[in-house]
């Protein structure tokens, strides 16, 4: 049996963060051009990021059957870094508009689209996700807006930016940092002091959002849109609880394969160090 390291170093480590005042609060949107290469790596390319991925996967192939792919579908990917998810739905011959604030995460992503051989079936933009209306003249069937408004300083005006974008009858595919995954680390962690401070400001890791948004806002943000909720999975919803010292035998692909059974049932959504929900916009 191939047993794959655990993929996390230790769940309590300290690690620095920038970017948020003394109440961890988002000052200004975060751009990632100074460590993009780094973003790639270390979020892109690293275990946690092939669970994130499987676990949406699943969630955008039941989106796609909703939508049906009879014609070619016309993809937003808002804030969508590298675009390894919507690479995927272009290789089965939709249309995507890639929209970035990061020039060098565009850079890295028209590279990668173009190894694929996806060149043709994507447009570039350089814009942060707010401005996204001046730059395309149609709605889409399908936006995309995964782990962005973690990094915003208003995150609710983007997300309405955002769904302003989606067609009647497209769906809108919101992925966020969990509030709650990052209040139950700290609990097992034993940061007591920490939580009743509210959690405020601390050295992070800076590709770790210091705050999380609550799941319960952001699901009525999307129904006051006139949104219908359709789905939510929880993204790593015990692997980034999982001890550094095993006490048992196993795989990475057990590991992904039990989160892709545990994430759409509670309590495991709530748990999720991200939440995958996705919603439907009324056809009038």
């Amino acid at each position: 049996m191939c047993i794959k390291p655990l993929l996390t170093a230790s769940i309590c480590e300290n690690k620095p963060l920038e970017e948020y005042d003394n109440e961890g609060t988002v000052t200004e949107d975060r751009n990632f051009d100074d460590i993009a290469h780094k973003f790639v790596k270390n979020i892109y390319g690293s275990g946690k990021g092939e669970i994130r991925q499987a676990v949406v996967w699943q969630d955008l192939e039941s989106i796609l059957k909703t939508l049906g792919e009879s014609t070619s579908l016309d993809i937003l990917d808002a804030g969508g870094g590298l675009a390894q998810l919507s690479q995927q739905i272009a290789h089965r011959g939709h249309k995507v508009t890639l929209c970035d604030l990061s020039s060098q995460m565009l850079a890295l992503a028209e590279k990668d689209i173009e190894d694929a051989g996806l060149l043709s079936q994507y447009r570039f933009v350089h814009a942060p996700v707010q401005d996204i209306e001046q730059h395309i003249d149609k709605q889409a069937d399908l936006v995309l807006f995964h782990a962005v408004m973690e990094w915003l300083k208003d995150p609710r005006e983007a997300l309405d930016v955002v769904l302003s974008q989606v067609k009647p009858g497209g769906i809108a595919s919101v992925m966020f940092y969990n509030q709650n995954g990052l209040l139950f680390k700290n609990l097992i962690c034993g940061n007591l002091t920490h939580i009743e401070e509210g959690m405020p400001h601390r050295k992070r890791f800076k590709l770790q959002p210091q705050k999380g948004l609550t799941p319960e806002d952001v699901y009525q943000w999307l129904e006051d849109a006139g949104f219908t909720i359709l789905g939510k999975s929880g993204v790593r919803t015990f692997h980034d609880y999982m001890k550094d010292t095993r006490t048992g035998e196993y795989t990475f692909e057990q590991v992904v394969a039990m989160e892709q059974k545990l994430c759409r049932q509670e309590p495991f959504i709530s748990l999720g160090r991200y939440i995958h929900v996705y919603a439907q916009k009324p056809l009038d």
